[in-house]
This record gives C-alpha cells, structure tokens and sequence, in this order.
C-alpha cells in the first residue's frame, strides 16, 4: 500500500519549484514510500522505560563553578587594535548598511 502519491509528490515538487519528469515523480513517490516504512518500524519498537538521549554514550558533562575573576579593561583590550572606535574594536564595513 502506497503512503505517498505520485501527486503529492508532484505537489512538493511544485512547492519546491523543482521540474521533475514522469520518471522521478515515480522514483520519488516509491523512495519516499521506503522511508515512511522504515520511520513506521521505528516507532513500532517497545521503547517503554528508554530514557531519551541526546548521544549514544553514556556521558556526564562536567561543568566548573563559574568564578569572578579579573578582565581587561576596554582599553586594555583595545590597545593593539589597528582601529577603535567608541570602545570597540573597528573593522571595514562589509554591508552597504548604515553608517561606519
């Protein structure tokens, strides 16, 4: 049984402003058609009890404490700018957008 119509291919790809012949609107309709089974036996396994990853190891980031320590001051920072401009670092302009 098919999930997806050649139509509804035909549609995405109009959609996409893509031009597809007879041929790939029929490749496309049964590639997709191959996902679509592959993404159903996916969510048909038992995954009661599976907490969710965001990696496939195992893994505890460890974080350091956040401490206050010294920076520089503006002029510190800036002192071996080639430009400057009201405390910041100037840089040339590379959009026709405002002022410099």
């Amino acid at each position: 049984m098919s999930e997806i119509s050649r139509d509804e291919v035909k549609h995405l790809a109009n959609l996409a402003r893509l031009a597809l012949t007879d041929e790939e609107l029929d490749q496309f309709a049964e590639q997709i058609d191959g996902i679509i089974e592959n993404v159903s036996k996916v969510r048909s396994v038992d995954a009661a009890g599976v907490e969710p990853m965001s990696h496939p190891h195992s893994i505890e980031t460890v974080m350091r404490e956040d401490r206050i320590g010294t920076m520089l001051t503006p002029e510190q920072a800036l002192d071996q700018a080639p430009a400057q401009a009201q405390q910041r670092f100037k840089v040339p302009q590379i959009l026709n957008e405002g002022d410099e």
